[in-house]
């Protein structure tokens, strides 16, 4: 009799666990920004800043007169304030 309460105490512990962590995982899930798809096996062409060598894809740097750049502050270091 006493394992069976043992038993009893365990099964509903494991119930409670297992069902915490599924309202965790939804509650997560929910507070995540959607991702958005891509199309598998895409290339995207990589630049690489010319203040400071990082890689990044292209539809994301910054246009400069003389290159792409990680950011407008390296931009602006490299050529100076917008004329």
């Amino acid at each position: 009799m006493k394992y069976l309460l043992v038993l009893a105490v365990v099964v509903v512990a494991f119930y409670v666990w297992r069902n915490n962590r599924r309202v965790e995982r939804q509650e997560r899930e929910a507070a995540a920004p959607p991702r958005t798809a891509r199309a598998t096996g895409q290339p995207i062409a990589m630049v690489a800043c010319r203040a400071c060598g990082t890689h990044l894809p292209q539809n994301e740097a910054v246009t400069g007169r003389q290159g792409s750049y990680c950011s407008a502050e390296h931009r602006q270091r490299i050529e100076g304030p917008p004329a």
